[in-house]
This record gives C-alpha cells, sequence and structure tokens, in this order.
C-alpha cells in the first residue's frame, strides 16, 4: 500500500513544528543552564516535584508525568541526588517503590530559576502569539498528545516511554 504523504501546506507545517521544538527546547535548556546551572529536565522535575503533595512523587509516577524513560528518571534523579536537590526514600509499606523527594535546597533552585525560565517562556512563545492563537495552540498540542498517549494512541511495540 502506497504511503499518504505529506502535502507541502503539512510538509511545511510538520517541519516548522519539529524545528521549533528543537529550538526551543534548547532555548529554555541553554537559558537554565547558564542562569541558574540546572538543565530544562532538571528543572521539571524540581516543578512536578513542588507541586506534589508532600513534595513528592513515586518514581514510575514521576517518569510519567515528565513523558520520559525510567530510567532516564534514575538517571537524572541521581545526578540532582548529588547537589542536593532530592533524594530518594522508600515507599512507607513496600520496600518495591521509590520516591522522589524535594529537599529545601532543590525548593530554593527552583524558586531562583523559575522567573528567567518563565520569562524566556514568555517571550519565546505567549508575548509572539494572539490570546487566540495561543489557546488554540493549546487546544492542538492537547489533541495531539492525548492522541499519542490516550487509549486510541497508535501501538507500538515499546509502549509509552514512562512504562520502558
Amino acid at each position: 500500500m502506497e504511503p499518504r504523504w505529506l502535502t507541502p501546506d503539512e510538509q511545511r507545517t510538520w517541519r516548522a513544528y519539529r524545528d521549533l521544538s528543537l529550538v526551543l527546547e534548547d532555548a529554555l535548556d541553554q537559558q537554565l543552564r547558564h542562569e541558574a546551572d540546572l538543565s530544562h529536565l532538571n528543572y521539571s522535575v524540581l516543578v512536578f516535584l513542588s507541586e506534589a503533595p508532600e513534595q513528592r512523587l513515586r518514581m514510575t509516577d514521576l517518569a510519567e508525568q515528565l513523558k520520559i524513560a525510567r530510567t532516564r528518571l534514575s538517571y537524572t534523579v541521581s545526578r540532582m541526588q548529588e547537589r542536593g536537590w532530592v533524594r530518594r526514600v522508600d515507599a512507607p509499606g513496600d520496600g518495591r517503590v521509590q520516591l522522589a523527594v524535594l529537599t529545601d535546597e532543590g525548593l530554593s533552585a527552583l524558586e531562583r530559576a523559575a522567573p528567567g525560565h518563565v520569562a524566556t517562556v514568555r517571550a519565546a512563545v505567549f508575548d509572539r502569539l494572539t490570546p487566540e492563537q495561543a489557546s488554540a495552540f493549546g487546544e492542538a498540542c492537547e489533541i495531539l498528545l492525548a492522541g499519542l498517549t490516550g487509549p486510541g494512541r497508535p501501538a507500538s511495540s515499546s509502549g509509552l516511554p514512562w512504562r520502558r
């Protein structure tokens, strides 16, 4: 069966998205590394932990929120532990489950990094879009994400990253 090739407009849209996602991730990572000495992934870990009850999450739940493989999260948390930003503890009553816990040092690092990060996000994304465009962009992202992670997602031999 012949593939359904992208139309010229679809190709333009796809390449614009692909290029945007790569350049935006790099811009966010570079700003955080330069101004706060942490990666975008480290920042995201700190954000999710700061928003969690008791500032702790099961490692598997954190991997799902971050949309990354558990092995990548384990490596990241180990490096963050060395810096004193997080610690790992066994879940009460279940030694098979580990929790990532935000430390006071991690919260301080997040508080120092947040103003510059949000300024970069605002300048790179929201200051360039009208409120209507931002809303449509958000809706489109939610639809695409649900299509890749929801019940109707395409079958894949390796599954979702956080289940690997």
